[in-house]
């Protein structure tokens, strides 16, 4: 089977693929070979909190006032094109990490599309609830997304860490922004 390729080495803000405002880089390793894979963006302060800004614009904007049924199909999309490049992200995740590749194709890609299919089922299932209380009045709680998640993911499961990050905070209406290991950044970029 061929290596697969890194496709995506730039940070990504605000759904564009730029370079780190400082300009740097650092190698990715593979850990079996220690071979260089590629180098990828080095995200600095400066890029940190342009993240922030941009998270924020989405939600306030489009991500927090679209519908949970629609936020749901969005999530079942991404789980769908997962799978459809399913073989190019094992190898991507081995190379990164160095685990067996029928591991990474079958154990952690399709827990993976699992969990996110999972989260995306919750999305227009969550509710609030009426509370009984005292007196002649109604109560009540109305769940509803908290804002801006800040997410960091160690280098040992990279691809299953990221679904088990953003797939709770996306299913809820929250934005994230996602640091993962510099170590094994790669299927996180592609993900993105």
């Amino acid at each position: 089977m061929a290596k697969a390729v890194p496709k995506y080495t730039k940070l990504l803000l605000n759904n564009e693929w730029v370079d780190a405002k400082s300009g740097k880089t650092f190698e990715v390793e593979n850990p079996v070979y220690e071979t260089k894979i590629c180098d990828v963006a080095y995200a600095g302060q400066e890029d940190v909190d342009l993240a922030v800004k941009y998270a924020e614009a989405a939600f306030e904007g489009p991500w927090r006032k679209m519908s949970a049924y629609d936020r749901g199909q969005l999530m079942f999309k991404l789980a769908d094109l997962i799978e459809a490049n399913a073989d190019f992200l094992a190898d991507l995740e081995t190379q990164d990490n160095g685990k067996p590749l029928s591991f990474s194709r079958n154990v952690d890609i399709m827990i993976a599309i699992k969990v996110y299919r999972y989260y995306a089922g919750w999305c227009d299932k969550i509710t609030g609830s009426v509370i009984p209380i005292s007196g002649d009045f109604l109560c009540y709680t109305k769940q509803e997304p908290v804002g801006i998640v800040g997410q960091i993911i160690p280098w040992n499961f990279p691809l299953l860490m990221q679904s088990w990050k953003w797939a709770p905070a996306l299913a809820t209406g929250c934005c994230t922004i996602l640091k993962p290991a510099e170590s094994t950044p790669l299927t996180a970029l592609a993900i993105g």
